[in-house]
């Protein structure tokens, strides 16, 4: 996709939602961070249902170190690998508590090392509730940069890179937001919706004319 392309595909999904904001329900950069770990290979929804019961119990290091695992596994167990997710973040309360002071640190190297946090993680943490222009690449964001032309790439590092590189600056804190809501919802990866997709002009697809909806026909007129 070409410089002038991608401004206009941002331009418009600006047009459309010029504040998206994350699926997840937080409210403060350690929810959000829970909530992310526990998101992996689960739905927003699901992680919304478990910590609506959670955070209003524990949602602090502390208070939700105090639960232990187990205690912890009672409040997540509708989420898929709850185990392994409720003993990572029992161990990452711990070091947040240990060398952190509770608080939720603002490097990505800091955050990348607390257990169950990637690379994908630490973006979102950063970009979200830190407000940097980082690119969490989810596999959403993965089909359509690739899809499109936007930013081709063999693994997600790649296309992080090369979204980096080529998103507008004044595009760049919502950009990742922009992407994941699009795949999520219109560049489905089965059978993408190009005939409501409101960057159908410069998406660089080869294949979207296949799929684009047909005009309506013209209704004739009924004889009187």
């Amino acid at each position: 996709m070409k410089p002038d392309a991608i401004r206009e595909f941002f331009h418009i999904l600006r047009e459309a939602d010029p504040e998206p904001k994350s699926e997840l329900e937080y409210a403060s950069p350690f929810e959000l961070l829970v909530a992310v770990v526990l998101s992996a290979q689960a739905t927003d929804k699901s992680v919304n249902l478990a910590t609506r019961r959670l955070y209003p119990v524990a949602n602090t290091p502390a208070a939700i170190a105090a639960l232990g695992v187990a205690g912890l596994e009672d409040y997540i167990r509708t989420i898929g690998l709850y185990r392994t997710k409720a003993k990572n973040v029992i161990a990452l309360c711990g070091l947040l508590i240990e060398k952190h002071g509770g608080q939720v640190p603002r490097t990505r190297e800091a955050l990348e090392a607390l257990p169950g946090v990637g690379r994908k993680t630490a973006n979102v943490v950063l970009n979200v509730a830190f407000g940097e222009p980082t690119m969490a690449v989810d596999t959403h964001i993965f089909r359509v940069s690739n899809r499109t032309g936007l930013a081709a790439g063999k693994d997600v590092l790649a296309v992080e890179r090369k979204l980096l590189k080529v998103v507008p600056a004044e595009f760049g804190l919502h950009a990742h937001h922009w992407l994941i809501l699009h795949g999520r919802y219109t560049c489905l990866a089965r059978k993408p919706h190009c005939g409501e997709c409101r960057v159908y002009g410069p998406c660089g697809w080869k294949d979207k004319a296949t799929l684009a909806a047909p005009p309506a026909p013209k209704r004739s007129k009924l004889p009187r």
